[in-house]
């Protein structure tokens, strides 16, 4: 029987999700993989759980770094530092690191690759995107015949409560968002996640594994889900369609483009159907074709079941596995990145109820090569009514040159909403 020694730093929510498994499951995974795991310390500042006197470090180097009986490594405060220092501590130590920390491996990827690489220690990372969906172990052990040309998922789970209670709900964004607060599902400040910094974060890892190329957070482009009403929501069902929101990546050769923003997605598509708080990961392969992974994506027991499973993985290697893509502060040379994507988009426009008004629109954009797939009037003819637009796919610019000229219609009294499409 293998005996790995394991200290926790950070007893939060998933630390104590994954200090309660692996007590929980001690018996189980020496069972079935031949290893036991001890936690041998736990650095925290505040110790929830009741755990004995001798398990709480009081210094990090002296307790944790100096006990070469400890063998990994698992860091769940979060945030980068003093995350930072922690994990490039252990790593100079040659103590394999396991984290769900999705802010410290996007924005500090290389310096932690290159630091497990040089001592031979292991960095896991499995539960930084998508909770307990292995989707991070599915892209590097179970698809290597593929390239991945395309990523979309729903990969932040107070998003989509949100967004999904204002659906069912027909509620307005900021009562739901009072509401998921004083559920616990969303911070009391929100910003990460309604403001899309969380998503960001993970679909720059999801991205880089999927892709093979390091994507940095600063090629990616975000946008929250703060401006959408439950007017957008409405009009969407009307139309099939339900909005999300989307961590969308593509890759077509050697060009990448990475985008996390509201979409609206036919009622059909798979990722539809995904509610509440729950996450899920769409993708596809050129040899494998379509596959989506669906689970929790976050709480203490779900990221807690992808921690331990990084645990279990990386106590039974010989040899620890590094990125073998160019993982460098700087991106690739071979690579670019667009900005310009193409897609469809729903646009709402509040305009005076006057004669003219829609070719005017029409108008500008035909100008900038923005095609209108549809148009709906809704409402009764009154002083001001909302003209409803798809179009069809169009450039990303162009539809916003289109949309500023259109602003200064004088029978334009706001362009309400843009929200991209995807199929």
């Amino acid at each position: 029987m293998k005996q790995v020694g394991v200290a926790l730093i950070g007893l939060g929510t998933v630390g104590s999700g994954v200090y309660k498994t692996v007590e929980m499951q001690k018996s189980y995974i020496e069972h079935k993989e031949g290893i036991s795991l001890t936690i041998k310390k736990v650095l925290a500042l505040d110790y929830a759980l009741n755990i004995p006197d001798w398990q709480k470090a009081k210094d990090y180097h002296k307790d944790i770094i100096a006990d070469e009986s400890i063998d990994i490594v698992v860091e769940l405060i979060g945030g980068i530092n003093p995350a930072r220092e922690f994990v490039l501590a252990a790593l100079g130590a040659g103590k394999t690191v396991v984290t769900a920390n999705k802010e410290l491996i996007a924005r500090h990827w290389p310096e932690l690759n290159a630091a497990a690489k040089n001592s031979g220690a292991g960095l896991y990372f499995e539960a930084s995107v998508g909770g307990g969906i292995p989707i991070l172990r599915t892209i590097w052990d179970s698809l290597q015949a593929n390239e991945v040309t395309s990523v979309m998922g729903i990969i932040n789970g107070t998003t989509n409560y949100i967004l999904t209670k204002m659906d069912e709900d027909k509620a307005s964004f900021e009562k739901v968002l009072a509401e998921a607060q004083q559920l616990g599902m969303a911070e009391a400040n929100p910003k990460n996640d309604v403001e899309g910094l969380d998503a960001m974060y993970k679909l720059s890892i999801l991205s880089s594994m999927a892709f093979h190329a390091r994507v940095p957070v600063e090629y990616i482009y975000c946008e929250g889900i703060t401006g959408i009403t439950q007017e957008d929501i409405a009009y969407g069902n009307e139309l099939g369609l339900t909005v999300k929101l989307l961590a969308i990546g593509k890759k077509k050769d050697k060009t990448i483009e990475v985008r996390v923003h509201p979409t609206m997605i036919p009622k059909t598509h798979p990722l539809a159907a995904v509610r509440g708080a729950f996450n899920a990961i769409f993708l596809r392969g050129n040899i494998v074709g379509d596959i989506m992974l669906y689970g929790r994506g976050a709480g203490d027991m779900p990221t807690a079941s992808a921690v331990v499973s990084d645990v279990v993985y990386a106590a039974g290697r010989e040899k620890h596995h590094y990125t073998t893509f160019y993982n460098e502060d700087n991106v690739s040379d071979e690579l670019s990145f667009e900005n310009n994507w193409e897609c469809e988009f729903f646009i709402r426009i509040i305009v005076l109820d006057r004669p003219g008004v829609l070719a005017k629109i029409a108008s500008v954009f035909g100008k900038y090569g923005v095609s209108i797939a549809s148009v709906r009037q809704q409402g009764v003819s009154s002083d001001s009514v909302p003209l409803i637009f798809v179009t069809h796919k169009a450039k990303e610019i162009s539809v916003k040159r289109a949309i500023e000229d259109t602003s200064y219609l004088p029978e334009v009294l706001s362009v309400a909403s843009t929200i991209r499409v995807e199929r």
